[in-house]
């Protein structure tokens, strides 16, 4: 292979590389909520791949700015923190309808976020908890959809309410802001903010080109 060949298959491999590395990036993404506390960020994973229905409610309300500025009404202290009730006190929901079960083997331990519901099965709608310990008599009961992968110690800060009665939280915290990761960084490089994975890849295709021009003058 001479030295302009190796070089061409060199960049295609290398574009390649960045262009799934960068579809992979877009895809998780996705799949990624920012949920901002008043002390910092909790970053969660979504689980399409256990409750696509679920995971598409949570992101369609989060695209929708339903779930900003809502109390965290419900907190037992080693148990689980729960929100996503506009009327603040665990008996409201959106305006969609309810959701059917999606229930897995997949347990409730400590991180994972979790459908809240009523007695019925079916009457999954916006309200939600997040697992302060792990809780293995929910496993197949409730619906798990998403984990949170970092800023627990955030969620371990939120005002806890009085285990004597039902973890009801008297001036509960709130959630700040709750967004998909891929509408956060989008917004960062439409503002400059970012490099856009195009850019990079614009100018490792330019500094390479100068590079092997200065070995190679009649590339």
């Amino acid at each position: 292979m001479t030295g302009l060949s190796y070089i061409r298959a060199f960049c295609a491999g290398a574009f390649m590389l960045i262009t799934t590395m960068g579809a992979a990036m877009a895809a998780d993404l996705e799949n990624t909520l920012y949920l901002e506390t008043k002390d910092g960020r909790v970053v969660i994973e979504l689980r399409p791949d256990l409750a696509p229905r679920h995971v598409e409610r949570i992101k369609e309300l989060v695209r929708e700015k339903f779930y900003d500025g809502l109390k965290f009404h419900r907190v037992i202290d080693g148990f689980m923190v729960q929100t996503g009730d506009p009327n603040g006190d665990g008996t409201g929901g959106s305006d969609k309808g309810n959701l059917p079960p999606e229930f897995s083997s997949e347990k409730h331990l400590r991180g994972v976020l979790s459908m809240a519901r009523s007695a019925s099965p079916s009457s999954a709608n916006s309200q939600f908890f997040i697992m302060l310990g792990d809780s293995d008599w929910l496993d197949n009961k409730y619906t798990v959809w998403g984990k949170v992968t970092s800023g627990m110690e955030f969620v371990d800060m939120i005002k806890k309410g009085d285990s004597g009665n039902n973890g009801s939280v008297r001036d509960p915290d709130s959630i700040v802001t709750f967004r998909v990761g891929a509408d956060v960084e989008k917004k960062k490089l439409l503002s400059g903010s970012s490099v856009p994975v195009q850019a990079g890849r614009l100018n490792f295709f330019r500094a390479f080109s100068v590079a092997s021009r200065a070995k190679h003058p009649s590339i």
